[in-house]
């Protein structure tokens, strides 16, 4: 459904030759068809900016919008978006850029533009890749390639760890992928003020292996293969949510490059500060749509003195979730609260990516730390709350490789159903989150509907502050089976939305998630963001067609 025939797109998609080196560079069908050339004037001038801001407060949003969600429906058509540069004008910003960044640091290789443009995690994917891969080594060498880029008119999307679920990093006009490979360093740990300033790259099990020795450590804890460029993108969580909150409480400082080059600092270091708009969460969340994060000031944590880890299967998901509820409904502080179905317990089996063999029931995976008497307590109370809803004996880790063993089945969940695959399947995961309340209701139907698809799926997730994932293996060469799981997914994110939730708990709004993220705001906040990115990035450059898109009348 995202495979839009878009032509001159598909063109600017096309690799371009490569220039110096000892690249191996294939010339391809659609590169030989791109040859032609076609001329672009550009879209963007003041007066249409000016223009375009104060029609976004009565214009309909053309991605998400129809006669179900618009009761006066406006002459508006899906547009192919602002004009970007053409072929000749891509290669000369290509040139320009390996002159000032060195011959190395572009790379138009067809394996390198494939790797950046498409994703093995996720079943949203679309014909267009970028036309070059940029590597930075530093906050100045993003602002020349800013600065490149923007008078070439050329998009920039950022590239991090490449784990993201919704597309995010995809480049539906082409342009140019910046990845932050080499600026993956720890550029200062300050152990007084229990803070780190770290580049993009840096994946957060590194840093917290990196920095034990203080005592502290960095708390949101994604999926394994995270880095933290891509964390502050899509403002990801992960297990620890339920006692530490997600990455928009932990990032101090950002130091961003906007569109046209500029490097500014959202806020100074200290925890505190009531100095002018919070620039730093508007840029958290934003998937690189406002501007390129280049550095990142995270409080750290200190690492508790006791922590013990507990695992407990219940009859039905329902019971499991319905204890979850309670747990937390009764103030008990447990440091992360998760839950994996029957499926997905069945799923770590047999991918044997634990040392464990594993009851194939629905089961919750525990995560108490604090005091040793603290730690204690807890247990007992969440004992007796899961004893009420049917649960099986809790097993307890005894030692520091125990609690690593117990909870790498929940970690190791998503790699596990990607390791099943046979050749043609695709595994769609995606994530909504409910007022906690709602979450045994939810938990349950969509899990019905899961089953009824006869297929390989499977119900995870962060229990504890009412965020869940549905993962479903299907066969990507059926349509029907595809039609049937994207069905089975909508209908799980409108449910979400009637119980007062969000289309998205953590993996971003991407390409995939731009409809709903209408239905859950509403037109009028959808233009509120549409304004800010027109008065950041006027030209459309940053990451374009993730979150939001422009409009263009008929």
């Amino acid at each position: 459904m995202f495979r839009q025939p878009v032509a001159h797109l598909k063109r600017l998609a096309a690799p371009l030759i490569g220039r110096g080196g000892t690249r191996p560079v294939r010339t391809t069908a659609a590169e030989q068809k791109f040859k032609s050339g076609y001329s672009y004037k550009p879209f963007w001038n003041s007066g249409r900016v000016l223009l375009f801001s104060a029609a976004t407060g009565t214009t309909t949003y053309f991605y998400g919008a129809n006669d179900e969600t618009t009761k006066f429906p406006i002459p508006w058509r899906r547009a192919p978006g602002p004009q970007y540069a053409n072929k000749h004008q891509m290669e000369s910003a290509i040139e320009e850029l390996r002159d000032i960044l060195g011959e190395d640091a572009i790379s138009t290789d067809d394996e390198d533009l494939h790797r950046h443009g498409y994703s093995e995690w996720s079943s949203i994917n679309i014909d267009q890749l970028p036309v070059a891969v940029a590597y930075p080594k530093s906050t100045a060498e993003v602002s020349e390639l800013a600065r490149v880029c923007y008078r070439y008119k050329i998009p920039m999307i950022p590239y991090s760890g490449g784990s993201s679920l919704e597309a995010n990093f995809s480049a539906p006009y082409g342009g140019m992928s910046i990845d932050f490979t080499f600026m993956d360093q720890i550029v200062e740990l300050h152990e007084d003020d229990m803070d780190v300033v770290v580049q993009p790259s840096v994946p957060w099990m590194s840093l917290n292996d990196q920095i034990k020795d203080s005592g502290l450590f960095f708390p949101v804890d994604p999926g394994p293969s995270a880095r933290i460029g891509g964390m502050v993108g899509t403002s990801c969580s992960g297990t620890n949510a339920v006692r530490y909150g997600t990455m928009k409480d932990w990032v101090i400082n950002l130091t961003v490059v906007l569109s046209d080059g500029t490097v500014i600092k959202t806020r100074r270091r200290p925890r505190k500060s009531s100095a002018g708009y919070n620039l730093t969460n508007l840029f958290i969340g934003s998937e690189g749509t406002l501007g390129i994060v280049t550095e990142i000031t995270l409080k750290l944590a200190v690492v508790p003195k006791e922590t013990s880890v507990a695992v407990v299967t219940f009859p039905t998901i329902r019971d499991a979730a319905a204890a979850a509820s309670k747990v937390l409904r009764t103030g008990v502080p447990v440091a992360a609260m998760e839950i994996m179905d029957d499926v997905q317990m069945s799923v770590i089996n047999r991918a044997g990516s634990t040392a464990k063999k594993w009851k194939e029931e629905p089961t919750m995976f525990f995560k108490f730390s604090g005091t040793k008497a603290g730690v204690q307590e807890n247990i007992k109370m969440v004992k007796d709350i899961a004893k009420a809803h049917k649960s099986g004996d809790f097993e307890f880790a005894v030692n520091p490789e125990e609690q690593k063993t117990l909870w790498s089945a929940r970690k190791e969940s998503l790699w596990s159903m990607l390791a099943l695959r046979r050749e043609g399947d695709e595994v769609w995961s995606t994530d909504v989150a409910v007022p906690i309340s709602r979450l045994p209701d939810i938990i349950e139907i969509s899990k019905k509907e899961m089953d009824d698809l006869g297929l390989f799926a499977s119900i995870l997730g962060h229990i504890g502050d009412g965020n869940f994932h549905e993962s479903i293996m299907y066969n990507s060469k059926d349509p029907k089976e595809r039609a049937a799981v994207e069905k089975c997914v909508h209908d799980m994110v409108n449910r979400a939305l009637e119980m007062d939730g969000t289309c998205t708990g953590e993996h971003g709004i991407g390409l995939g998630k731009k409809a709903s993220l209408q239905k859950e705001l509403g037109l009028d906040t959808i233009n509120v963001m549409r304004s800010i990115k027109g008065a950041l990035d006027p030209y459309w450059l940053m990451n374009p067609g993730k979150i939001l898109d422009a409009l263009e009348s008929v």
